[in-house]
């Protein structure tokens, strides 16, 4: 609007025509920032997905010659322990397997809007209830195999609901009482492991060991195939059924819906009549369940007896995995694989001379990589929202259209 004085009269002028506002059929899509960021093509998400992953593998290669080793010995060594043959690459399986159950136990409590990052004691307490079930219900068989397993999971959904219950009664946060439980759960087992009414060894000669008795081979999850020849625990069956469940509820059903409407804005869901308390603690019990079951896995297909480091950091990587997956169930089956691998092959990394824990920092860089596009792209975009558009000349006072 302009305005002109002349002869004590004040004349003013009609506001001059703005530019239409973009519709939001074109141009920026509703509900999407606009700027750099935004609507980032397939092909440049892909590129730098390889780029990163390059970067990372790269900058592995470099640690491995500061340490006075060969890298083209480490990976040719990783790649013989993790998919070279078809003992190699069962070994992978058999890895991947705990990995991918822990992963989609995750990936249901962080779509809730809840990150719980205690699986390493939610495995433990797991694998501790399911070692209780299967060395002292007799006889022995099928049936006490999978009581293990579902006292396993009961275990770790039990662990879990501490969480739940000081999230919602005293508004504790979910990350650091899941994590402070992890220390608990660790003495829990090793208190379990040292009473003989409990779970602790009977050793010959009167010796005792922090550790349980075996398993009995009748108690055990089933292998399927044999070495040298393609072979794998049938824990990995258990872990595929288990993603494909996660991954059809979260995206076909109502109650994935309402899991992820929780997560995504609680103050909507709680209009449209969803419980928060209510669903938040299932989502957290169903994250603990998976991540116990994973540690009966652990014991019933891999380690056969409970010992105070049965966890081995499972439930730390499978947290990973979902974070790498993107908290996707059907992605987090590719990931596991390659967390199965990198730990399959990184048990050969001792015949090059290569400190073995050199494969954790690998695990750590791919970890980077993978969560490195995405969080990039959302710097830009957030970037892009604060980038004023551009104001017309004419909507400006005192200028002349």
């Amino acid at each position: 609007m302009s305005e002109a004085r002349g002869g004590g009269t004040d004349v003013v002028s009609a506001p001059a025509p703005t530019s239409p506002a973009p519709s939001p059929s074109r141009g920026t899509p509703a509900g999407q920032a606009a700027g750099p960021g935004a609507g980032w093509s397939t092909a440049t998400t892909v590129a730098l997905y390889v780029v990163s992953l390059a970067v990372a593998f790269g900058i592995s290669a470099l640690l491995v010659a500061l340490t006075h080793g060969s890298p083209s010995k480490v990976f040719t060594a990783m790649y013989d322990g993790s998919i070279r043959s078809f003992g190699s690459l069962g070994y992978t399986l058999d890895n991947a397997a705990p990995l991918m159950i822990v992963a989609v136990g995750a990936i249901v409590s962080t779509r809730a809007g809840l990150f719980n990052i205690g699986q390493e004691g939610q495995v433990a307490i797991g694998a501790m209830a399911g070692a209780f079930v299967a060395l002292k219900v007799h006889p022995a068989g099928p049936p006490v195999l999978v009581l293990a397993l579902l006292a396993a999971a009961v275990g770790g959904a039990l662990w879990a609901g501490i969480v739940a219950l000081l999230r919602y009664w005293r508004g504790v946060e979910v990350v650091i009482s899941s994590l402070l439980l992890v220390f608990v759960a660790e003495q829990v087992v090793f208190y379990a492991l040292s009473r003989d009414f409990l779970l602790r060894e009977h050793g010959a000669g009167g010796a005792t060991l922090t550790e349980s008795d075996q398993l009995s081979s009748k108690v055990q999850l089933p292998h399927i195939g044999t070495y040298p020849h393609f072979n794998f625990g049938s824990g990995l069956l258990i872990a595929l059924a288990l993603a494909a469940a996660v991954g059809l509820v979260m995206t076909r059903t109502t109650a994935g819906f309402r899991i992820r409407m929780l997560g995504y804005n609680p103050v909507a869901a709680k209009h449209v009549g969803i419980r928060a308390a209510w669903l938040g603690s299932v989502a957290l019990l169903v994250s603990g369940a998976c991540a116990g079951l994973a540690g009966g896995v652990l014991l019933t297909g891999q380690a056969y007896r409970i010992t105070p480091t049965i966890s081995g950091n499972v439930g730390w990587n499978g947290l990973l995995v979902a974070l790498v997956a993107r908290n996707n169930a059907w992605v987090a089956i590719g990931v596991a694989i390659g967390f199965g691998a990198l730990q399959a092959g990184g048990g050969f990394l001792s015949t090059t001379g290569v400190p073995t824990d050199l494969v954790n920092v690998i695990e750590a860089l791919v970890v980077l990589a993978a969560v490195f596009p995405p969080a990039l792209q959302e710097v830009m975009r957030r970037r892009g929202r604060r980038v004023p558009a551009p104001t017309p000349a004419s909507a400006i006072p005192g200028v002349a259209g």
